[in-house]
């Protein structure tokens, strides 16, 4: 485990929690992209309310109201720390979502503990390898990878000032992800479901689907028409449909 003391309020954002006397909802633990906050899952979390459906979101150290906290570089620390993070929903089985670089540590995570369903978004399997090294680019050329995803907006990044706070996580995010090796055969023993755009550039649909050799339970996979690697931006709507169709037909 990481040896830091975790506070659950420090590491997850809950949006539209459930209102006094209301019945308690799935929890769904939402693990954002390299560079990524917890606000990112924001809308998904107002969908998912009225379905019964909880989002419990990820906000890693060095960003945001977290910007005073040095960035996380290992993919396995991070998903250890939020495991520890949600130990107060443990009882009731949370599913995990990932998106990008969120997916192989929602992966890990699930390698910790058992979430009813493993929601792997946006990124190929976790052995399937290309060889990457965005983390090593100077300032100006992460950025133009960044804004060619289509992650951070262009406005944000003009401005000095955003700048200075947003590179850092996003560096170590990157090294994070790039320098990630599976142990050899990691498997998890639940449903994942993988959901991918057929327009990432970052994703193939082979790679995506090379996720079935990492689960010993049930293997989806949905290809967004027209998607890029942010389908989930400006789809929010499917993505909230698709996860409590998926959900309602699992066991509580």
């Amino acid at each position: 485990m990481t040896g830091l003391m975790i506070d659950s309020d420090v590491w997850i954002r809950r949006f539209h929690p459930p209102a006094a006397g209301e019945a308690e909802r799935t929890p769904v633990v939402c693990f954002p992209h390299a560079g990524g906050s917890a606000a990112f899952f924001h809308g998904l979390s107002r969908l998912l309310g009225p379905a019964g459906i909880e989002v419990l979101a990820v906000q890693y150290p060095g960003r945001q109201d977290r910007r005073g906290e040095a960035p996380m570089e290992d993919v396995r620390e991070i998903a250890a720390a939020v495991v520890e993070a949600i130990s107060p929903w443990a009882g009731r089985r949370p599913a995990y979502f990932g998106h990008s670089m969120g997916a192989v540590v929602a992966f890990e995570a699930a390698r910790l503990t058992e979430p009813r369903v493993l929601f792997a978004s946006g990124r190929r399997a976790p052995s399937t390898h290309r060889a990457e090294a965005f983390h090593l680019l100077d300032d100006d050329a992460l950025i133009a990878e960044t804004e060619r995803l289509s992650g951070v907006s262009s406005e944000l990044l003009a401005d000095p000032e955003m700048r200075e706070l947003v590179l850092p996580p996003l560096r170590a995010d990157y090294r994070a992800i790039e320098t990630y090796r599976p142990e050899p055969g990691a498997v998890v023993r639940v449903p994942v479901e993988v959901i991918v755009g057929d327009r990432d550039p970052r994703v193939s649909e082979e790679e995506a689907r090379a996720w079935q050799a990492h689960t010993t339970g049930e293997f989806g996979c949905t290809v967004v028409p027209g998607g890029g690697h942010f389908y989930l931006a400006d789809r929010t709507d499917e993505l909230a449909g698709l996860i409590t169709r998926r959900l309602a037909g699992l066991p509580r």
